[in-house]
C-alpha cells in the first residue's frame, strides 16, 4: 500500500504516537491540510456539502473526499434559496424578483464544522458551507449568511451576543398517507404514549434505544447535549443545548434536527418539528436565551458591575416587545405555527415579559448576575434556527440601539389576555413587510425574498380542503 494511502489507525506504535490532535477531533479543522488529514485518517470515502435552505432544510452536493480536497469549485442555482417548503416559487413582486438566468452561488465550506455522518453505512463526512456571489460577495438573502449579517452588526458596537437554544420535537408512528392524522408511538412498554408526561424519566425511558442513538450520533458529531428531557405532550422531548456563538448554535439545532430524524427513522418512527402536529396535544417550541457580552471586558452587558439589572437589559427587552410581533414570522413560519400560538396554553401569545413568568413571551430566568438573560419563547421548532436566531437578536440589537423602554414586568398569568401576535401568517408577512427599522437590519434582499415564499406558501395551503370544512359545511351549508 503506498504511504499515502495508510490508515493511520492500523500503523505502528510510533506512528500513532506522531498523530497529530487536531486529527482526532470529532468536529472541524482549520485549514484545507489538516482537512486531507483528517479525512484519510477516517478512511471517509463521500463528503456532504450542505447549507440550509430558507425552511432550514438541507441543500447541496456530495462528492468523493479526494475531489472534494483537490481545490474542487461547488456551486447551486440561486433558485435553491427561493423555493417554498412545497418546492413551487413565488411570483415576482414587492421588491422580489426571481433572477431570469437562475446564476450560480458558490458554496464555500466552513473547515470548522466537518464532521462525519454517523448514521451513514460508507464513511461519510459532512460540511456546512457559506454561500457567496461569483465575484465572492456575501448572498445576503441566505439563512447563514442573514445570521452573520446581525452577528456582525453587533461586533461593529464591540458587542457579542451569546445564546442557548431548547427544541422541543414529537415521536410519532410512522404514517405516510398525510389524510391522516399523526399518533403517539408504541414505547418500550408496548403501550402508546399517553400525555401529561412533563419531566417524566419513565417517559424518558420509553425510548431508550432511540435516545441512545441520538446521543452516539451527536458524540460522533461533536455535537453537546446539555440535557434531556420528556415534554407535556405525548411522546414529546426536548433538548437544550450549552449556550454559546449564535452561527455554532445555529449550526447545531440544524445538524440536530438532522441527526434526530435519523436516529428515529432507524427506530422505525419518525420525528417531528411541526409546531403543532397533534390536535389536543401541546405545540413544540424552540425558547431561545440570549445575553450580550462586551467584547473588551468579557462582562454581560446585562448586569452593572454591582449586580443589578442595566439600563442596556431593558433596552434589550423593549427592542423585544416593539419589534417581536413584526419578525414572528421568522419564528412562527407555516400556517402550522399559528396553531400552537392560541391563548391559554404554554405558547406565549403576548409581548410581556416577566421575572420566572413561563406565560410571558419573554421570561428572565432566575440566575446570578453573570448570567442575567432574556429567553424568548416565542419561536416554535419549525423554525429555521439561522432566522429565528437573527430574527431574535436583530429585535433586541433594535432596542439597544434605540434605547426602547420595556413595559414592566408581569408577576401574574399572562395568556389569558389579548393576543399581541399576529393570528396567521400572511398578517404576520404584512407586519414583517412594514417594519423599516428591521428591515435595514436584516437586510431588504432577505425581507423581500422570504416574504415572497411565505406568501406562495400561504397559496399553496389555500388550495387544501381540509376535514374540517367537509365535517361542517358539506351538509350544513
Amino acid at each position: 500500500m503506498p504511504p499515502e494511502k495508510k490508515d493511520l489507525r492500523n500503523a505502528g506504535r510510533g506512528a500513532r504516537a506522531r498523530t497529530p490532535q487536531f486529527v482526532k477531533n470529532f468536529r472541524g479543522v482549520k485549514n484545507w491540510k489538516e482537512a486531507s488529514t483528517w479525512l484519510e485518517w477516517r478512511q471517509i470515502e463521500d463528503i456532504e456539502c450542505i447549507t440550509p435552505d430558507q425552511a432550514g432544510v438541507a441543500r447541496g452536493k456530495m462528492m468523493p473526499s479526494k475531489k472534494f480536497t483537490s481545490n474542487t469549485s461547488l456551486a447551486l442555482p440561486s433558485a435553491v434559496f427561493m423555493t417554498t417548503i412545497t418546492g413551487s416559487y413565488p411570483e415576482d413582486g414587492n421588491g422580489f424578483s426571481y433572477p431570469e438566468d437562475d446564476g450560480d452561488l458558490k458554496l464555500v465550506p466552513d473547515l470548522s464544522t466537518l464532521s462525519v455522518v454517523p448514521w451513514e453505512s460508507d464513511p461519510t463526512a459532512q460540511v456546512i458551507c457559506d454561500l457567496v456571489h461569483q465575484d465572492g460577495r456575501s448572498v445576503e438573502f441566505t439563512p447563514r449568511n442573514l445570521l452573520r449579517r446581525v452577528v456582525a452588526a453587533y461586533a461593529r458596537r464591540g458587542l457579542k451576543p451569546v445564546v442557548a437554544p431548547e427544541i422541543e420535537f414529537y415521536l410519532v408512528r410512522k404514517n405516510p398517507d398525510p389524510d391522516y392524522p399523526l399518533t403517539p408511538p408504541v414505547g418500550r412498554s408496548g403501550r402508546p404514549i399517553g400525555g401529561g408526561q412533563g419531566y417524566s424519566i419513565a417517559g424518558v425511558n420509553e425510548f431508550d434505544e432511540l435516545i441512545d442513538d441520538i446521543y452516539h450520533f451527536s458524540e460522533a458529531q461533536g455535537l453537546e447535549i446539555d440535557t434531556l428531557i420528556h415534554e407535556e405532550g405525548a411522546g414529546q422531548l426536548e433538548i437544550n443545548l450549552r449556550h454559546g456563538d449564535p452561527v455554532e448554535l445555529a449550526d447545531q439545532v440544524f445538524l440536530f434536527k438532522r441527526t434526530i430524524r435519523e436516529a428515529a427513522l432507524k427506530h422505525d418512527t419518525y420525528a417531528t418539528f411541526m409546531a403543532k402536529p397533534i390536535q389536543g396535544q401541546p405545540g413544540s417550541a424552540m425558547h431561545i436565551h440570549q445575553s450580550i457580552i462586551d467584547k473588551k471586558t468579557g462582562r454581560n452587558i446585562f448586569s452593572t458591575e454591582d449586580g443589578s439589572e442595566s439600563e442596556a437589559f431593558l433596552h434589550f427587552i423593549g427592542g423585544m416587545q416593539k419589534h417581536m410581533p413584526n419578525a414572528l414570522v421568522m419564528m412562527a413560519p407555516y400556517v402550522n405555527s399559528y396553531r400552537r400560538l392560541t391563548q391559554a396554553a404554554s405558547a406565549p401569545v403576548n409581548t410581556k415579559w416577566g421575572y420566572d413568568n413561563r406565560t410571558t413571551a419573554f421570561r428572565i430566568p432566575r440566575s446570578d448576575p453573570a448570567a442575567r438573560r432574556v429567553e424568548n419563547r416565542i419561536p416554535s421548532s419549525d423554525a429555521n434556527p439561522y432566522l429565528a436566531l437573527a430574527g431574535s437578536l436583530a429585535c433586541g440589537l433594535i432596542g439597544l440601539i434605540n434605547e426602547e423602554k420595556p413595559d414592566a414586568p408581569v408577576g401574574t398569568t399572562a395568556n389569558e389576555d389579548r393576543i399581541d401576535l399576529p393570528r396567521g401568517l400572511l398578517e404576520a408577512v404584512e407586519r414583517f413587510e412594514g417594519d423599516t427599522t428591521l428591515r435595514d437590519t436584516l437586510g431588504g434582499g432577505f425581507v423581500s425574498t422570504y416574504a415572497a415564499i411565505k406568501k406562495a406558501e400561504f397559496e399553496t395551503f389555500m388550495e387544501v380542503i381540509s376535514p374540517w370544512e367537509r365535517e361542517f359545511l358539506l351538509l350544513n351549508v
